[in-house]
């Protein structure tokens, strides 16, 4: 390192960090941020049924709605802007991003055919690309390292409120445009009732927009106190790809133990709705209900107990906290992802199911947070970007499709969905755990690697 880095960094050791009030307020604005986008994006989970009727497509072609065609855009997109993120005004590239996936959710609402609606979901990926590697950025500056990991769930239980409030509040719209062919909207004219769902979650999120501007650009740690986030210049990618790569065995065990968790979090939530539709006989707006208030309570729950055990472990001494907390929490999902599919009883499945949101959540907090611990200040947004290109490419790219590939083609069955998320869910939770407690070492190397680096 240079005189002048280490310059730059004793310099961001020095300056104080922001008001803790109002950095938890910002953790809540871009919480609310992120239950929009997952709003945007679980919803289709609920409208599986009308919309396979209406375009007449299959189980597997519903799923490249839910994933690959989302997932692609979404993750590509997110290596360059989380470049940007590195250099440019995080909170202008989130709300450019919110506005645009908010637009593309509305556009959802006007699609007739297969391909319309495909490019529509290719254009809230691109939007919702924005996100993340922006908001890890933030919070990474506004809090200090031992206080991370909660924030940062904090911020994640935006998955689980959105995802909740998707099912609960697509429930309720779909029990209201049960009873109607067409609905009329000004503006628009007469859409089918799912097409209204998409206007009804679409238009809050440009309103919302504008609290975006209440928050402030935070200095960034590791460079000089008098530069703000404006003035920063991006690490070139070859440079952060040369870190990474001196770090490749964490990142591996990491990315891909964690994408894991994500395939099966995505897959299940996926087809869960439908599955309790055709094997227990709910209607959506019963089972959008009551899983959309067990996501919101006890995935909520889950995701924040995960960032508070991560502090307790760091307490005891435990460098590797944040790893070992994923690999508790995919152990633990096992017995419950195989159990909550195959109960015949549709009450014992639900409560079993809430264990199972609960442990299912409890990753995808100390997650990031674990690469913004290990990462460079410079590095964060791009190496956040390339962590949710892993993830999402593998958990929300596949994980949809598998359990749908599982009902098609090996059971070829639609009434044998179950079979199709308990198949899911054990194996590859099991190989979840096994690279999770295989990067605990690797993660404590590269700890070690990050202080010699400052050092050097």
């Amino acid at each position: 390192m240079s005189e002048e880095e280490k310059e730059q960094l004793e310099d961001a050791e020095e300056t104080p960090y922001p008001n803790e009030p109002y950095a938890w307020y910002v953790v809540g604005v871009l919480m609310i941020v992120y239950v929009f986008s997952f709003v945007d994006r679980q919803i289709l989970a609920l409208l599986v049924g009308p919309i396979k009727a209406d375009l007449d497509i299959t189980d597997t072609q519903m799923s490249y709605l839910m994933g690959i065609t989302f997932a692609i855009f979404y993750t590509v997109f997110g290596i360059p802007l989380g470049r940007l993120a590195d250099s440019k005004s995080r909170r202008g590239i989130i709300a450019v991003g919110l506005i645009v996936w908010s637009f593309f959710s509305m556009a959802c609402g006007k699609a007739t055919v297969y391909w319309q609606l495909a490019v529509a979901r290719m254009g809230v990926g691109v939007g919702e690309a924005t996100l993340s590697p922006s908001a890890y950025s933030l919070i990474a500056d506004y809090f200090r390292p031992k206080r991370m990991a909660l924030a940062i769930s904090i911020y994640g239980a935006g998955i689980y409120i959105g995802s909740g409030l998707a099912y609960l509040l697509g429930g309720v719209i779909a029990g209201y445009a049960a009873n109607h062919d067409t609905i009329e909207l000004m503006f628009v004219g007469n859409v089918r009732p799912w097409q209204f769902v998409f206007f009804c979650i679409g238009f809050p999120g440009l309103v919302f927009s504008l609290a975006l501007f209440t928050v402030k650009e935070p200095v960034r740690r590791g460079l000089k106190k008098a530069q703000s986030a404006q003035k920063a210049v991006s690490i070139p990618m070859s440079e952060v790809l040369s870190y990474m790569v001196a770090n490749w065995r964490t990142f591996l065990f990491h990315n891909v133990g964690f994408a894991l968790c994500s395939f099966i979090s995505y897959g299940s939530s996926s087809w869960l709705p439908e599955m309790f539709q055709r094997i227990h006989g709910y209607t959506a707006k019963e089972i959008g209900i009551q899983y959309g208030a067990m996501v919101m309570i006890f995935g909520t729950a889950g995701i924040i107990s995960g960032g508070f055990l991560a502090g307790y472990l760091s307490k005891k001494g435990f460098k590797d906290a944040k790893m070992r907390v994923g690999m508790y929490a995919a152990l633990a999902h096992i017995p419950l992802g195989l159990a909550f599919p195959l109960v015949p009883d549709p009450q014992v499945a639900l409560v079993i199911l809430c264990f199972a949101v609960f442990t299912a959540s409890m990753p995808f907090g100390v997650a990031p947070a674990a690469i913004q611990e290990m990462m460079p200040n410079r590095m964060r947004g791009q190496a956040a970007a390339i962590y949710l290109f892993v993830v999402n490419i593998i958990g929300l790219g596949a994980g949809p499709t598998a359990v749908a590939w599982c009902t098609d083609l090996l059971f070829k069955d639609e009434l044998k969905i179950h079979y199709s998320l308990a198949l899911v869910s054990t194996l590859f939770g099991v190989i979840a755990a096994f690279l999770l407690w295989r990067g605990m070492a690797q993660f404590r190397r590269s700890l070690d690697h990050l202080d010699n680096w400052k050092e050097s």
